[in-house]
């Protein structure tokens, strides 16, 4: 069983940034990926941004350019840094984690951008 906590949502003025933390529960070195997932009010969950367990990255094309995913295998945590945010930014934002065929889901931490 894998536990996903993630940390760093808030309140920011479009054009700010925010970094957002993932802690995992086990070492993140055995995971075949991890990624972070966004759902704004009235909408389904959309994919933002994967990290491979080799670093490959991969992003939706809304936030490519303005967001980075990265990883600290020292400390089980996965970061996602947040510039150039926007109002259509603001949503809930989910970690998650594909490790061994199953895919594990944090409880998300909200993102609001202000304009």
């Amino acid at each position: 069983q894998v536990q996903l906590v993630e940390s760093g949502g808030g309140l920011v003025q479009a054009g700010g940034s925010l970094r957002l933390s993932c802690a995992a529960s086990g070492s993140i070195r055995s995971f075949n990926a991890m990624g972070w997932y966004r759902q704004a009010p009235g909408k389904q969950r959309e994919w933002v941004a994967t990290i491979s367990n080799g670093g490959s990255t991969n992003y939706a094309d809304s936030v490519k350019g303005r967001f980075t995913i990265s990883r600290d295998n020292a400390k089980n945590t996965v970061y996602l840094q947040m510039n150039s945010l926007k109002p259509e930014d603001t949503a809930a934002y989910y970690c998650t984690a594909a490790v061994g065929g199953y895919q594990y889901w944090g409880q998300g931490t909200q993102v609001t951008v202000s304009s």
